[in-house]
């Protein structure tokens, strides 16, 4: 194809963890609003593999910009590796805000373009940041790779158990990825091409594969599915079952008969680029599609779910009655591990609990009761909830960082502390700190909370007094007026948003603007069920039944009270985030 070959300029963006990672950007060369497309590119691919698709769209108003992965092209780091999949799930949000400000744009006025294990990457980051961009194509995503020997997954997790990292080279010969003779040359001849993957990313790719289908209903950004019909690579039948999921009023898919995995770099590739553009030129011309969370804890997946797990199991079947004994066994030999005494005695969700789960010391009767113990506390929930703790605390730097940029006060409120040690741990040696008031429902979290204060020499300027975490008047008021609010671990216990709109409502009075908010959310579970049939609440004992929310409805809640969304992380499992937001200006 005989097409004008845009110019690029090439740099690198920092990532949070300190890794210059390379990008290329194709300024428009014509200039018609403000118009940006990112592009991902596939599994041992770089970005200058990518230079056809900016020539071929022949889109002279638009912005193109793409990196190349870590490890991949020439982005730093050992070939095909990344600590993990999460970790680079983190590097397309971080490099989505570095191109938001390099390009002078918002994320309404970004579409996302992504192929194979790149459109993984980005559908992932849909799920679990839920960003405000324009939309997303996402062309034959690796959800399933087709490995083609038997038992190959096990084995390769199996090996992994005995050699530690390892790496695996692709089987995949270009021929198999495009009728296209001279696309094949040039994979063939490409010295940046990465032909080994580290084998935790291939193993986070099916297990992250496997929870973003499942609960594909989370993600209600305009998309476009396109699947290649002859594809050698990955399986067809995850990409439909993600697509059927999907909640927003606009999306489509596309089969392409015939097409090999490199969908975007096939011979006959104008027939996806036209429906590509076809496709992301209706959403620039349209007002941005914006999705109504209004009712989501009465008419969502997730509610319908939350309600599911409130009818009893029948006694018997297969299903009542593992759930039957799994919770007798707890409740009998488990109770010789320190933890799950804890749990019956105080709520598996109380205070107490989280103190116990943070401090993560195997205790109980004996040295079974101490594995057990270490089991418990070793379970993927209280993982989770540990690197919440280091997320809450890195985020509670940040916000202090950005309050004395803004020559604002530093003054803190946790309306749900429990113990408070999550708060306590990141605010030793903080001398800029002018308050600290935690607050607790509970009289036993407010006990060791004052403890607490008092063994870290905190006394002069923290306090710990009761309070209701959803009392508008007693939030609203307060004096002094916090700069930076945090709730943790607490709305997701609660299935009613009223509460949240109130609690959040609270916060926003008091909170002045320029302040900022630091708020949990869980917007997936993998063991909803465990939990619901086996542990106890602190609500009188009652089963802890969880509704999760997806991301997408816990921001807006926090927008709707006035405040933006600024950063974001989550845990390597996909449970838990933690956000930060700036109090937006009144009116």
């Amino acid at each position: 194809m005989n097409q004008e070959i845009r110019q690029y300029q090439e740099n690198t963006f920092s990532t949070g963890d300190g890794e210059a990672l390379y990008f290329r950007h194709w300024p428009a060369t014509h200039s018609a609003g403000k118009k940006v497309i990112i592009l991902f590119h596939r599994g041992h691919e770089h970005s200058g593999r990518l230079q056809h698709i900016v020539d071929e769209l022949t889109m002279h108003d638009t912005d193109f910009y793409a990196w190349d992965a870590r490890g991949h092209g020439q982005s730093p780091g050992e070939r095909g590796y990344s600590p993990s999949l999460a970790r680079s799930v983190q590097d397309v949000d971080e490099f989505v805000r570095f191109v938001e400000k390099d390009a002078g744009v918002q994320a309404e006025d970004i579409v996302v373009i992504a192929q194979s294990v790149g459109a993984v990457l980005v559908a992932t980051w849909v799920h679990d940041y839920a960003p405000k961009i324009r939309g997303v194509v996402l062309a034959s995503p690796a959800f399933k790779v087709k490995l083609y020997v038997p038992f190959a997954r096990t084995g390769l997790a199996f090996m992994r158990r005995l050699r530690g990292l390892f790496y695996v080279n692709s089987y995949v010969k270009s021929k198999f990825l495009t009728h296209d003779p001279q696309r094949n040359a040039n994979f063939d001849q490409d010295k940046l091409i990465t032909r080994q993957i580290a084998v935790n990313i291939l193993l986070d790719l099916y297990k992250t594969a496997d929870r973003i289908i499942s609960d594909s209903s989370a993600i209600t950004l305009p998309t476009q599915l396109l699947i290649s019909g002859d594809d050698f690579v990955v399986h067809t039948k995850p990409q439909k079952q993600f697509y059927a999921g999907l909640r927003s009023k606009i999306k489509e898919q596309h089969i392409l008969p015939g097409f090999y995995h490199d969908t975007l770099g096939e011979k006959e590739r104008h027939i996806a680029f036209d429906k590509i553009k076809s496709f992301v030129t209706r959403l620039y011309n349209q007002k941005q599609e914006s999705f109504d969370y209004k009712d989501e804890d009465c008419w969502s997946p997730g509610a319908d779910a939350y309600r599911d797990l409130q009818a009893p199991l029948k006694a018997g079947t297969p299903e009542g009655m593992f759930y039957r004994m799994l919770s007798y066994g707890m409740k009998t030999v488990g109770r010789q591990s320190k933890g799950m005494q804890l749990g019956y005695e105080t709520g598996f969700d109380s205070g107490s609990t989280l103190d116990y789960v943070y401090r993560n010391v195997a205790e109980g009767k004996g040295v079974l009761g101490r594995m057990i113990d270490r089991v418990y506390l070793n379970s993927i929930g209280w993982r989770g909830i540990r690197i919440r703790k280091i997320h809450i605390q890195k985020m509670i730097g940040q916000a202090i960082g950005n309050l004395l940029e803004r020559d604002m006060p530093v003054r803190i409120l946790d309306i749900a502390a429990g113990h408070g040690r999550y708060v306590l741990d990141a605010l030793q040696n903080q001398p800029e700190i002018e308050n600290i008031l935690l607050r607790d429902y509970s009289d036993i979290n407010v006990e060791k909370g004052i403890k607490m204060i008092e063994e870290r020499g905190l006394s002069h300027v923290a306090q710990f007094r009761k309070g209701n975490a959803f009392d508008y008047d007693s939030l609203a008021s307060l004096e002094p007026k916090p700069t930076l609010g945090i709730v943790s671990g607490l709305y997701e216990l609660f299935p009613d948003n009223d509460l949240l709109r109130n609690s959040l409502a609270g916060l926003a009075a008091a909170i002045p603007p320029g302040g900022m908010l630091i708020y949990t959310g869980q917007p997936w579970h993998p063991q909803l069920k465990t939990i619901a049939y086996t542990l106890t609440s602190h609500q009188n004992g009652i089963p802890w039944i969880m509704r999760v929310r997806s991301q997408g409805e816990m921001d807006a809640l926090v927008e709707q009270a006035g405040f933006e969304k600024s950063h974001q992380l989550i845990d390597e499992f996909g449970i838990f985030t933690v956000s930060l937001a700036v109090r937006k200006s009144h009116g």
